[in-house]
């Protein structure tokens, strides 16, 4: 089996079906053919967020995403849990270390292994799954584009800029998570924490707006996905939304002046095990990078900032899953080649994972002679292969992170729920379901 893409869900899908006796050759065009976002030729390399996401798998559907994919033994998971890092209630993790860790462990695999280079067209024979993510090369696109026939859907992806935690002044900054969340202290002071007063809010908004920005090439309209707009786009949307949006000042009481309610507060997130790197959370951005520089440092706190990676924004390539995809998540005009991880129309590393996960196991299991059918669609797994292969509308077809919304509804027998407890009846009958599919394979 040949698998195009050794990002999140190229990995994962290698993992699960070696591990189910078929042989797998990853085939991934770094380090020979570079990409905008990627610095390295690992797989699985993290190359926006270091973030999974909420970890909480009792009352959120990433949460019980994650849950899921320890259940079906993912590698993603397994790597993500060993390289993990304080983030309150997130699962935040190192992310070079934990690409290492994964690219390690897949070439130690005896059945796995990696070819460098480019795959420019859609293979005619064999067992193929392609998961090149949303960096696409664009032989390969126009390849994708020449057998459906169809434009692929496009928008565009915006990366934070990550700042060297020394040079962050923290007699303005100081530590604490969102409402102290976490069990630990390191978990109750993962975050740093830069306030700004009303005036300097404003400042920084009217410095945003004017800002120069990445021009578009002709004839391209940016679309975004709205769990990763640019700040510049949410501030267009009203001055106050990004108060209400990453620099909401709930939950957090500034150590230096206890007795004064910030008007807005950027927050920071641990990069790297060592703690000297910080992420600005939310803070993808589309500024040129001189723009940034001055931009950035008007944040009280990050005045002497110095800067590891400067954001960016890049085009992120997906198909219409919905029409071209059947249930197996196999392209209907040749079902030889399967699709997985962003490229779908999912979005995130655990989306693009888990879909991986399914992918890997279900060509395993055709070539094994086996009947596989998805998880049920009340589980977080099958709550996405279901909405990307048909349950969603084909013509407004756009990229979904993982949430309730794609799940069957629950009875609420005995009177209305409330959203706590509602949330809560979806993952324990997800659970159950779900561990019933993987015994049901064993």
């Amino acid at each position: 089996m040949n698998i195009v893409g050794g990002g999140m869900a190229g990995a994962e899908a290698a993992w699960q079906a070696a591990n189910m006796g078929i042989r797998v050759c990853i085939h991934e065009m770094r380090p020979k053919v570079g990409t905008f976002a990627h610095r390295t030729g690992n797989l699985a390399e993290m190359v926006c967020s270091n973030s999974f996401r909420s970890d909480d798998d009792e009352r959120n559907a990433v949460g019980l995403l994650h849950w899921e994919m320890r259940a079906a033994g993912g590698l993603i998971m397994e790597m993500a849990q060993r390289h993990r890092l304080p983030a309150g209630g997130a699962l935040a993790v190192d992310r070079d270390p934990f690409s290492q860790s994964v690219t390690e462990r897949l070439l130690a695999h005896p059945l796995i292994s990696v070819a460098e280079g480019e795959i420019t067209t859609l293979p005619a024979v064999g067992q193929w799954i392609i998961a090149t993510g949303p960096l696409t090369s664009g032989a390969l696109a126009e390849a994708i584009r020449a057998e459906t026939g169809v434009e692929a859907l496009a928008f565009f992806d915006a990366i934070a800029p990550i700042v060297y935690a020394e040079s962050v002044d923290m007699s303005v900054a100081w530590m604490q998570s969102r409402y102290d969340k976490g069990e630990t202290l390191a978990e109750q002071t993962a975050y740093m924490n830069c306030p700004m007063n009303r005036d300097q809010y404003e400042a920084f908004i009217d410095a945003l707006l004017a800002a120069e920005k990445t021009e578009f090439h002709e004839g391209e309209t940016a679309g975004y996905f709205d769990g990763c707009l640019p700040i510049e786009v949410m501030a267009e949307r009203g001055r106050e939304t990004l108060r209400f949006g990453p620099m909401k000042p709930v939950g957090l009481t500034n150590a230096h002046r206890p007795d004064v309610k910030p008007y807005a507060v950027v927050q920071l997130r641990r990069d790297n095990a060592l703690g000297t790197l910080y992420n600005i959370v939310g803070f993808q951005t589309k500024m040129k990078y001189g723009a940034q520089a001055n931009v950035f440092k008007m944040i009280p706190g990050l005045e002497n900032a110095s800067f590891a990676r400067l954001g960016g924004i890049h085009r992120n390539t997906f198909i219409n899953s919905p029409t071209l995809l059947d249930p197996q998540m196999r392209l209907r005009s040749r079902p030889h080649i399967r699709f997985a991880g962003q490229i779908t129309g999912v979005e995130g590393y655990v989306e693009s994972a888990s879909m991986g996960l399914l992918a890997g196991r279900m060509a395993a299991a055709e070539i094994l002679g086996r009947d596989l059918p998805p998880p049920p669609p009340e589980t977080a797994m099958g709550a996405l292969i279901t909405h990307i292969t048909g349950g969603a509308e084909a013509r407004t077809f756009q990229p979904m992170n993982v949430n309730f919304g794609l799940f069957p509804p629950i009875d609420a027998k005995g009177g209305r729920k409330g959203r706590k407890d509602r949330y809560k009846a979806y993952t324990d009958r997800a659970k159950e379901l779900f561990s019933e599919w993987v015994q049901g394979q064993s």
